[in-house]
């Protein structure tokens, strides 16, 4: 038991195996992480990324996996396809492009931790798409040292050896319908034990049902799938927000956000245990989620379209929207991309303008903020590591800031301007911050 411990910790503060890290909530137990680089200072090495992609790096000992379309400003010819006989409900026709074999591929990217050196590249799907600030590589992939997970936004899933042998794949699409997002599937997958978990949450151009899945990670074999409903109104049902794990009563959950509500899950079956509303309170029709919630301390914070933010105690049975709530913020700079992040006595957000904020985790109030940060809007989302928080601008620039109960602002970083949206990883103790140009390892010296 003590060695199993040991090994997980050394896991948690030397890798970051999925989107978020290990713990799926932006934070690294890591020490010593620098403060301060530049172009040329405190540059360990940098890897030429194919082109721009809000997919952030996973690393896992000596791999670091990222995903990426073949070539820059990817538009495809836009082809309607004839609907295919319905499964759950009636279809629509496909918006995207078609998944061709002239469509520009979708890679998963492996290089070496240790020199950025590329070791393989897998095309994972054809067809790419722009949404905005997305295209279909914005999921992370997940791994666990010895494979490797990915779902791109044509739904395409799929297992890799960390060698880059295709282990097994299947398209969501093909199996449940076409996605039905205004703006593109961006979701990540999470690694919880020995299930890879997907949720869909959609509804602005479907009339099939949210759901959220489990499949066996080693086979693909579907070992669950559960309808999520809702009645939130029109661009409302869709999220971009990826699952998290809750740990209450001594038992882990499995905690979704999006169309109107969060809500708990049996992480053995997928059914829902509770579940709460109040994100969307004047009943908008455009109130889509796309920051995920974090948790700490038995409470889920979940952010919405800006306004409100909720934190929820976990648990219970049924709807819970009242008798579980901790507290509700409606005040400045709550995000509408950006998620946050929270150590369970700080709760840390940063809006979409670069104004960072702090609140009291346990009662909501006001602790410091908003406080600028560079010049520049703000996509990626917060990392805790080293008692610093870093956020990263569409610039490419960081802002790394004090944390706790007084604000500090310790250092502004600039890169190489291109156009970022991944967030920043931390690994030990440096930093890996993907640029639309480069992957960048920043350490100390």
């Amino acid at each position: 038991m003590i060695l199993s411990i040991l090994v997980s910790l050394c896991v948690t503060a030397s890798d970051w195996p999925q989107w978020r890290g290990a713990d799926m909530n932006g934070i690294s137990p890591a020490e010593d992480v620098p403060s301060e680089w530049s172009a040329r200072k405190n540059i360990v090495w940098k890897a030429e990324m194919p082109t721009w992609s809000g997919g952030t790096p996973v690393i896992y000992g000596d791999w670091i996996f990222l995903t990426s379309p073949s070539k820059p400003d990817p538009e495809p010819k836009r082809v309607e396809e004839p609907d295919p006989e319905p499964q759950q409900g009636r279809r629509r026709r496909r918006r995207g492009p078609s998944r061709n074999p002239g469509g520009h591929e979708l890679f998963l990217l492996a290089y070496s931790r240790t020199d950025g050196a590329e070791k393989w590249r897998a095309v994972v799907d054809t067809g790419n798409e722009l949404h905005r600030k997305h295209n279909n590589t914005s999921p992370s992939p997940v791994t666990d040292g010895k494979h490797v997970w990915i779902v791109t936004g044509t739904g395409q899933v799929a297992a890799y050896t960390v060698e880059g042998k295709r282990v097994w794949t299947f398209n969501l699409q093909d199996v449940y319908g076409d996605f039905g997002l205004n703006w593109g599937y961006a979701s990540s997958p999470l690694l919880y034990e020995d299930k890879l978990i997907i949720q869909i949450l959609h509804g602005m151009h479907t009339d099939l049902p949210s759901y959220v899945a489990a499949y066996d990670r080693l086979t693909g074999k579907r070992l669950w799938k559960q309808i999520r409903p809702t009645d939130a109104p029109r661009e409302s049902p869709d999220a971009y927000t990826t699952p998290v794990v809750l740990t209450t009563g001594g038992k882990d959950q499995i905690v979704i956000s999006g169309a109107d509500n969060v809500t708990g899950h049996d992480p053995d079956t997928g059914e829902e245990l509770w579940r709460s509303g109040g994100m969307n309170p004047d009943g908008s029709d455009f109130q889509r989620i796309v920051g995920s919630p974090v948790t700490a301390d038995g409470i889920v914070y979940a952010t919405s379209n800006k306004k409100p933010i909720l934190a929820i105690r976990g648990g219970g049975t049924g709807d819970i929207t009242t008798s579980h709530r901790v507290w509700s913020y409606e005040g400045p700079g709550a995000p509408d991309v950006p998620s946050s992040v929270t150590d369970g006595i700080h709760y840390y957000m940063v809006d979409d303008r670069g104004l960072v904020s702090c609140l009291d985790a346990k009662s909501g109030e006001t602790i410091w903020g908003p406080e600028r940060t560079a010049q520049g809007t703000v996509s990626s989302s917060l990392v805790l590591a080293d008692d610093k928080l870093f956020i990263l601008n569409e610039n490419g620039v960081t802002t790394v800031v004090q944390a706790g109960p007084v604000y500090k602002l310790l250092a502004t970083n600039e890169l190489d301007g291109s156009y970022t949206l991944s967030s920043p990883a931390v690994a030990g103790n440096q930093i890996f911050i993907r640029t639309g140009n480069y992957l960048y390892c920043i350490g100390e010296g």
